[in-house]
């Protein structure tokens, strides 16, 4: 069963803009490149970048609880370590979130429009490598089957936008929710191969409409009434390195008793 790779995203602040990509490479026990690694504290959180564990989403500025962070726009350059940001009514940021100084000048930035919304005080920080502030502790890469999406939008009589789901590669191609069938199978990504670890449980950041930060859309409550669960989107674990990129196919190898009958 294969589909093949229609978006590869990263969102290197925790919770802020998607960024597309052409390509990655992929390699266990390291982060998906380039995704979340900052996160913005919305009061001490108690992370130690000197022994990193994971801390849950509800710590830090994300849409699940601040949807006006929606409304933020960044870009973030590798190079240099310097973030672009802008916002409705906000004078436009740039600084080097690869240095304190300017971890906290986004973060008086940012204070200064969520105004009353942030309960704050908030605080830039940064994970050291290979860590990176996911919503599990074991979901190295987050995969969107679009189908799936398009089969609950129309459950739903709205057009979701996909970036809902914050993950980093959309799959199409693959029957809606055959996903959720996939733990503990190996999946080839490109030249990688992966094994699927769990479904991804949705929570009200899902209801945040990207392009508004408006919740419009109660997808959990959605996917409950619809299937008993509210599953969308699959954690995987790198086990053999490799590049991916757009366009690349994405394998489930079919079940052994399966791919016997097959050569028969």
């Amino acid at each position: 069963m294969s589909g093949l790779v229609a978006g590869l995203f990263r969102h290197p602040v925790k919770g802020f803009t998607p960024e597309p990509l052409q390509a990655v490479d992929l390699a266990p026990g390291q982060g998906f490149p380039g995704d979340r690694i900052y996160a913005v504290e919305n009061g001490p959180s108690g992370f130690d970048p000197d022994a990193p564990a994971f801390v849950p989403k509800q710590k830090f500025t994300v849409l699940a609880a601040l949807p006006k962070v929606g409304l933020v726009r960044t870009r973030y350059h590798d190079a240099s370590g310097e973030m672009e940001a802008s916002a409705p009514g906000a004078a436009p940021f740039f600084g080097k979130l690869a240095e304190e100084a300017g971890r906290a000048a986004f973060a008086a930035w940012l204070t200064a429009f969520l105004g009353e919304e942030a309960t704050g005080p908030l605080k830039v920080v940064a994970a050291p490598d290979p860590w990176r502030f996911t919503d599990h502790p074991l979901g190295q890469v987050s995969i969107i089957n679009l189908a799936s999406v398009a089969d609950l939008s129309r459950r739903m009589g709205v057009e979701l936008d996909p970036l809902r789901f914050r993950a980093n590669l959309y799959v199409e191609g693959w029957p809606a929710w055959a996903e959720n069938d996939w733990t503990g199978r190996r999946l080839m990504l490109g030249w990688g191969e992966a094994e699927v670890f769990k479904p991804i449980v949705r929570c009200a950041a899902t209801e945040v409409n990207p392009a508004t930060a408006e919740r419009d859309a109660q997808i959990p409550k959605a996917l409950f009434d619809a299937f008993g669960h509210m599953n969308c989107g699959i954690y995987v674990r790198m086990t053999k390195a490799g590049r991916l990129g757009l366009g690349d196919a994405v394998t489930i190898p079919q079940a052994e008793g399966a791919a016997q009958e097959a050569l028969a």
